[in-house]
């Protein structure tokens, strides 16, 4: 007799919206369609791979810390150096529920963590912008809901530039913090091709998402992975 094999089932929310990233040249008009915010307009080098899905959306307000040095090769000279970033992230109903800081590192209010590294970068189309950026998820701590972040993108980006003037040897090591906003910053996950998704109220399998890539919005349901 064959034993009976059983599988459990493991389930996972997606927040607040799951949008599958492909069917490129199609999504801006299904998004606007159904009212859906999607991953901003950037250039091509700062575009993540198509098995991505949006998790979360944010827009925050910080800064970024500068610390008047020396500039290599020369004793001589200084300069504005960038030491770290220190903000907040708000999600669309005004709530702090990351922060932001050196590494650089995202962490949540359920203590999940996540480190990225910068993989692309594009000058602001703003003189007084900080650089557009595309970073990969490095590390992991925890297991909420940064544990599944893999990429992030940051654009438009608002201020944030080093201090003009104002570092010599007499200022050397003091530090300024220079006021910054991003309108909107996109923290995307991996959409696993072998997974099913389904709806947590109904246990129905969304045929749009799982092992095909269709370009599909979807509403901010509970949907969750089974495997």
């Amino acid at each position: 007799m064959k034993p009976e094999l059983k599988f459990k089932q493991t389930c996972f929310l997606l927040l607040p919206l799951l949008i599958a990233q492909v069917g490129v040249a199609q999504m801006p008009q299904l998004l606007a369609a159904q009212g859906v915010i999607g991953s901003p307009q950037v250039p091509e080098n700062l575009k993540v791979p198509p098995n991505q899905v949006l998790l979360l959306k944010e827009r925050a307000k910080g800064v970024q810390i500068y610390e008047c040095k020396v500039k290599s090769g020369n004793a001589n000279q200084f300069k504005w150096t960038f030491v770290a970033p220190e903000a907040n992230l708000f999600d669309e109903q005004g709530k702090n529920s990351i922060k932001h800081y050196a590494g650089p590192t995202w962490e949540a209010n359920d203590g999940s963590k996540v480190v990225g590294q910068v993989k692309a970068s594009f000058d602001s189309p703003s003189p007084n912008a900080i650089p557009w950026l595309l970073l990969q998820a490095k590390s992991h701590k925890g297991s909420g809901i940064l544990s599944n972040v893999t990429y992030i993108q940051r654009a438009d980006t608002v201020g944030g530039n080093p201090p003009v003037g104002g570092c010599d040897q007499k200022s050397a090591g003091t530090q300024k913090r220079v006021n910054y906003t991003l309108p909107l910053i996109f923290l995307l996950r991996y959409l696993q091709p072998s997974v099913r998704y389904c709806d947590r109220g109904t246990g129905k399998h969304h045929p749009e998402l799982g092992s095909s890539y269709s370009a599909t919005a979807v509403s901010p349901q509970s949907l969750v992975s089974t495997v």
